[in-house]
């Protein structure tokens, strides 16, 4: 999914170990379509050197979400990844 999203929130970026053994950063990012305060949300990962990026509440972005499903012990779960993301410049805003 490609769209324009208005940031809602962001969790500070923490160091995670991946499945090398080497470690990375990982952030939350929650993003919701524009159009009003009922417009679909999406609780989305940044990992390594996006997860360093720094977004306030209602930054407007465009970015590119990764929808995938795991199965683990049985029970299925939806990640939500950020594959790219791009501030735009709102400091010439009307």
């Amino acid at each position: 999914m490609k769209t324009v999203f208005k940031v809602v929130a962001q969790t500070t970026a923490a160091p995670v170990k991946k499945q090398d053994g080497t470690q990375t950063q990982k952030s939350t990012i929650v993003l919701q379509e524009l159009g009003g305060k009922y417009e679909n949300s999406f609780a989305a990962t940044l990992l390594g050197n996006m997860a360093s990026l720094k977004f306030c509440p209602n930054d407007t972005v465009f970015a590119a979400l990764r929808f995938q499903h795991r199965e683990y012990n049985g029970q299925y779960y939806m990640d939500c990844t950020v594959q790219d993301i791009i501030k735009f410049n709102t400091s010439n805003a009307f």
